[in-house]
């Protein structure tokens, strides 16, 4: 018996488990995987949070913000202007037409590339205000239940009778001097 318990306390004794922390060299400990993967998420979480909080915007920013708005509606305005141009004077559009025939291919490549990053980056700047909008949202949503809540058992609380919203609906003459005077003055 005493040659079970030396080997039995080689394997598991000292507060470790021979089994388990070689089995941890071949195999990941999943309570450990998860718990590392839980602090990934927490960490990734408080710097999005950081990222997006809500600061306050100047005038400069606000008036470039209005500036990019500009070129989207100028475009779609432009084109149809275009349209109407080539219908209201067919020959001063097609002399402007020949002049852009003119434009060399690389400048109209140019053109390209400066519109899709102009858009591009717009959408991915409005992608990220939304998201940091929704974040902001949702961080108030358990204070919003919790006022919801709060007026419901009020209302539950003092919801007043008909009786009692008949009384108050209907003012007394004597609450009023100006109908008190002017009974007087015609009595």
């Amino acid at each position: 018996m005493g040659m079970i318990e030396t080997l039995l306390s080689f394997v598991f004794g000292g507060g470790r488990n021979l089994v388990k922390d070689t089995a941890e060299v071949f195999r990941e400990n999943a309570e450990a995987g998860a718990q590392r993967a839980q602090d990934v998420q927490i960490a990734a979480m408080q710097s999005h949070a950081v990222e997006f909080q809500q600061s306050n915007r100047g005038g400069f920013d606000r008036l470039m913000d209005g500036l990019n708005r500009v070129p989207r509606p100028a475009m779609a305005l432009g084109c149809l202007a275009l349209f109407v141009s080539a219908m209201v004077d067919p020959i001063w559009f097609a002399s402007r037409m020949s002049g852009i025939a003119l434009v060399p291919e690389p400048l109209w490549w140019l053109l390209g590339v400066v519109v899709s990053f102009y858009f591009g980056a717009r959408h991915q700047a409005k992608g990220q205000e939304f998201q940091r909008s929704m974040s902001e949202n949702l961080k108030r949503v358990p204070k919003v239940v919790e006022a919801l809540e709060t007026l419901e058992a009020l209302e539950k609380d003092t919801a007043p009778s008909v009786a009692d919203i008949s009384a108050s609906a209907t003012p007394s003459d004597d609450d009023n001097p100006v109908v008190s005077d002017w009974r007087r003055g015609r009595a």
